[in-house]
């Protein structure tokens, strides 16, 4: 039975951490920041130099929905990171805490963030480049919750290596994510990938999304059989995610979790 209450006390515990970590509030609107000014001001240059005027919004969109991708992945990461680093893994479970309780309250914390992110990130667009993503209209929902799922999921497969061999490969927390890139087609069409990079971006849930957002962009219609290819593939990962997690969390749980450091 899931207890609405330890988890509510988790998330608390978690806002009440964040309020005090200047790291991980920095983390949050420091990078998309960045990114959206270096990469912004790059494709303004383009656009400038006699480039088609949707590139600039060809980029802002990738720059913002893929951080949707990255925040929920990485939010699953860092929090299980945290208790690592606190040794706190043990005082988690030796009290009536459930590990779906567990897995519930940092995806709620997670997703919390990720929104404020997203918005924080939407008015640095509009401000520096007059870009909206309302622009999407209502389709803006579905492709932000399958970029959600993604995340999730590659968050979730990370998680089960790092609650197996700790701090050993903690920089997957940043980097593992990274690796769907070159196949998501955040800035490009598919059509740029060689043959063989093509068959592995058929795989990945994020290519239908961005290339959906560009189809809209350019033609201003909503390609739903993207957007159905993207969430089938999205659910049958995050299943497989989650029960690699548990797996792992129960092997972890054997060996002893204090040995995690």
């Amino acid at each position: 039975m899931i207890n609405g209450n330890r988890i509510f006390a988790m998330v608390t515990r978690d806002l009440i951490n964040l309020r005090h970590n200047y790291d991980r509030l920095g983390d949050m609107f420091y990078w998309p920041a960045m990114d959206l000014v270096i990469w912004g001001l790059t494709g303004l240059y383009f656009v400038k130099q006699g480039q088609n005027e949707l590139l600039l919004s060809v980029m802002l969109t990738g720059l913002i929905f893929w951080i949707v991708v990255w925040r929920s992945q990485y939010e699953i990461n860092i929090n299980l990171l945290q208790e690592i680093w606190d040794r706190n893994l043990v005082n988690l479970f030796a009290s009536p805490l459930t590990l779906n309780e567990w897995i519930i309250s940092f995806l709620i914390f997670g997703l919390s963030k990720m929104i404020i992110s997203l918005a924080f990130s939407g008015i640095i667009a509009f401000l520096l480049y007059h870009f909206s993503f309302f622009l999407y209209g209502f389709s803006l929902l579905p492709f932000v919750a399958s970029l959600l799922l993604t995340g999730w999921a590659a968050g979730f497969i990370v998680a089960g290596l790092l609650i197996r061999f700790g701090s050993k490969v903690q920089t997957l927390a940043w980097t593992g994510v990274y690796l769907m890139v070159p196949f998501s087609a955040v800035f490009y069409s598919l059509s740029t990938l060689p043959s063989w990079a093509q068959v592995i971006a058929s795989l990945t849930p994020p290519s239908y999304i961005f290339e959906g957002m560009r189809e809209i962009l350019f033609t201003g219609t909503v390609a739903y059989d993207k957007l159905l290819t993207s969430f089938l593939l999205n659910i049958v990962y995050l299943i497989l995610s989650l029960w690699f997690f548990v797996f792992m969390f129960n092997k972890s749980r054997k060996l002893g979790l204090g040995r995690l450091i």
